[in-house]
């Protein structure tokens, strides 16, 4: 991790704690964006629904850390203007050439397992790149692998691991859970403590994810710190559904 990355780290840490709630909504109100995540779904090979929510979440956050999204930077003024508002994140699916497609715009691929996301830059809802308007939206619902846990992702991890708790028991489908921990890996990148963010970061983002009554209950008890997503209610699930939350402690 390069110090232009973790001093976009730092920008967006401060950037988000600074505005209002109240602000972001009347500005999402008039013009809202969102950034697209795009799953690599091959019809003779699709990916786990886990590995692919694993993907997802990387890439949200390798974005952000990237030198590219610096005040300086070339992506900076999209990633602000989203920034500026709520981050909607909305997943598409991509097979075949669009694929490559996809792979000529700006921003960053992330593989785990089988699974190929990228987080591409933020654009307005109502005009999205030519490109990813041909993508799918709706319907992304994958197989989840009966003997692939939500565990430690299958990578070796050195320093911290941010756990992503998933709601037990919450019916979401592979594009909405994909969005949903890609939120959970962008606040605890802003919202915790800044010198685990920071190690984290260096070790490449370790992430894993769980979905049991037990740790939901830690979660719900405050016993651990924790980045708690809370869902609009623009699809799938009711305004101000906790989805899952991410932290630095043990949960199981």
């Amino acid at each position: 991790m390069t110090e232009a990355s973790l001093a976009a780290i730092d920008h967006w840490r401060s950037h988000w704690r600074a505005a209002e709630w109240v602000e972001r909504a009347d500005r999402d109100v008039g013009e809202p964006w969102s950034l697209p995540l795009v799953v690599r779904a091959e019809k003779a090979s699709p990916p786990d629904h886990q590995h692919a929510m694993y993907a997802a979440a990387r890439s949200v956050v390798a974005m952000l850390s990237s030198p590219g999204a610096e005040p300086e930077g070339p992506w900076y003024p999209a990633i602000q203007r989203w920034a500026d508002g709520f981050i909607r994140k909305v997943t598409r699916r991509a097979r075949g050439v669009r694929w490559p497609e996809v792979q000529d715009l700006a921003g960053v691929t992330c593989a785990v397992g089988t699974a190929e996301v990228r987080a591409l830059l933020p654009h307005r809802v109502a005009a999205p790149p030519v490109v990813v308007s041909k993508l799918q939206v709706a319907g992304l619902d994958l197989e989840a692998d009966p003997e692939l846990a939500l565990s430690v992702e299958p990578v070796d991890a050195e320093g911290p691991v941010l756990t992503i708790a998933v709601a037990p028991g919450l019916a979401m489908t592979t594009g909405k859970a994909c969005a949903q921990v890609g939120h959970a890996a962008q606040l605890g990148l802003i919202e915790l403590d800044r010198d685990l963010v920071w190690a984290w970061a260096s070790g490449g983002f370790a992430l894993r994810l769980v979905s049991n009554a037990e740790a939901w209950k830690r979660l719900g008890d405050r016993k651990v710190r924790a980045a708690v997503v809370r869902d609009a209610g623009f699809t799938e699930v009711a305004p101000g559904t906790v989805t899952c939350a991410a932290t630095f402690d043990q949960l199981s």
